[in-house]
């Protein structure tokens, strides 16, 4: 199946946490960063989530924030420290990727944004997720 989902990053299931309809899923990346999805008790079901299994975190590139340095006080629990590795800029949006720990993540931002943060390759930053916006898929 191909997908438009850029972000695909590969992980292990470290821990699931289930509750009335949602769960947590805690996975460590192929890179060694810790990532948590809130995703449906059924999804977990379906995909048979256990602590060991092979996974992938998928993200769109318009649910990744970036920020210039880890931002405390927020509840955003998914803050991925990285480099920038290419700007790309339009009329109205910028493409950032991102090298976090070996994987390359894309974030869609303003353009306004990238230059207000000063983005450029060699920037060092941080990649912002909800955990809502983490979907995951079987390896």
């Amino acid at each position: 199946m191909a997908l438009s989902i850029r972000n695909q990053l590969p992980g292990t299931v470290t821990a699931v946490t289930t509750g009335e309809v949602m769960a947590t899923v805690k996975v460590r990346l192929d890179g060694g960063q810790d990532l948590t999805a809130a995703i449906t008790l059924e999804s977990v079901k379906d995909l048979g989530l256990a602590s060991g299994s092979a996974v992938r975190a998928l993200v769109k590139s318009t649910e990744v924030a970036l920020a210039t340095a880890p931002v405390e006080g927020l509840s955003i629990r998914n803050q991925l420290p990285g480099t920038v590795r290419d700007v790309a800029t339009g009329g109205a949006m910028a493409s950032v990727r991102v090298d976090v720990s070996g994987a390359e993540l894309t974030a869609a931002i303003t353009k306004d944004a990238a230059a207000d943060l000063h983005l450029a390759a060699g920037s060092t930053v941080v990649a912002l997720l909800k955990s809502t916006e983490v979907s995951l898929a079987t390896a």
